[in-house]
C-alpha cells in the first residue's frame, strides 16, 4: 500500500483571491513506512506573498525568484503522486490550491475520494481536543522542536509519524477485538477490559529439560574466564 504524505505552503490563505502555491513537500509511505524516496519543491508564484504567510513559512519572494513556475513542475508532481493515496492535514485547502494551479494549466484535479485527511482522523478519534500538527505531535510523542517554522517537508515527515499513529500506531490495524463466533461479528475492546479478545488456552506444562554442562564446556568455560582482565563470574567460586 503507497501513501503519499503531502503539505503545501502558500502566498496567502485563499486560491480564491488568487493566492499560489510556493513550495510542496512529499515523502513516499509504502506499509507503513517511509522508503526515503521524498519530493520537494519551491515554486516561483509569480506573485507578492502576504506579509502573515512569509511569517508562518519564512519564505521570501525574493528568495523564491529563480525557482521553477508551477507548470515546469506539475509533471514531476504528478509524476511523483501518481495515482496514489494522498495523505494531507486539513486536506480541503491543500486540494484546492492544488487543483487551482492545475486548472490553471488545463490538467485534470486531484479527486477527494483518493485523499485521507489527517485532520478529519484526529477529530474523530479524539473529539474535542486540539487537532493542530503540533497538537498531535505533542499527544504522539514526536519530536518537532526542529519546526521553528512552518515548511512543506519538514511537515510532510512530521504528519507521516502521526498518521501512523492515527492509524494505529507501529501495527496499523491491530485491534483486540472481541469476537462472536456464533454471529461472526467484532465489537471493539472495551476500556475497562484490558484482556478483552485475548483467549487462554489450556496447554499440557512440558517438563523441564535438563541444561547441565558438559565437564569439556565446563573447562572451556574456565579458559575463557581467565582470559579475561576482570572477571566478574567464576567457575565454580563466588566473587565479592
Amino acid at each position: 500500500m503507497r501513501h503519499l504524505i503531502l503539505d503545501t505552503e502558500t502566498t496567502g490563505l485563499s486560491h480564491q483571491e488568487g493566492h499560489r502555491i510556493i513550495e510542496i513537500g512529499a515523502v513516499e509511505m509504502i506499509n507503513y513506512s517511509l522508503t526515503g524516496e521524498r519530493l520537494h519543491l519551491y515554486i516561483n508564484p509569480e506573485r507578492e506573498i502576504d506579509a502573515g504567510a512569509v511569517e508562518i513559512h519564512g519564505i521570501t519572494a525574493d528568495f523564491l525568484a529563480d525557482k521553477p513556475k508551477f507548470d515546469e513542475i506539475a509533471s514531476q508532481f504528478l509524476a511523483f503522486i501518481g495515482s496514489d493515496i494522498l495523505v494531507i492535514h486539513n486536506a480541503p485547502f491543500d486540494i484546492g490550491f492544488l487543483n487551482a494551479e492545475l486548472a490553471r494549466l488545463a490538467k485534470p484535479a486531484l479527486a477527494m475520494d483518493r485523499v485521507v485527511d489527517t485532520l478529519q482522523l484526529a477529530r474523530k478519534k479524539f473529539p474535542g481536543a486540539q487537532a493542530s500538527l503540533d497538537a498531535l505531535c505533542r499527544r504522539f510523542d514526536i519530536d518537532n522542536t526542529h519546526r521553528d517554522l512552518h515548511g512543506a517537508l519538514i511537515d510532510a515527515h512530521l504528519l507521516a509519524e502521526v498518521f501512523v499513529e492515527l492509524e494505529g500506531g507501529k501495527e496499523p490495524g491491530f485491534n483486540l477485538n472481541v469476537v462472536d463466533n456464533a454471529s461472526h461479528s467484532t465489537t471493539q475492546e472495551t476500556d475497562h477490559d484490558p484482556f478483552a479478545g485475548f483467549q487462554i488456552m489450556d496447554r499440557p506444562v512440558r517438563p523441564a529439560r535438563s541444561h547441565q554442562p558438559t565437564q569439556g564446556e565446563l573447562d572451556a568455560h574456565q579458559v575463557m574466564i581467565s582470559s579475561l582482565p576482570s572477571a566478574i563470574f567464576l567457575s565454580g567460586e563466588e566473587t565479592d
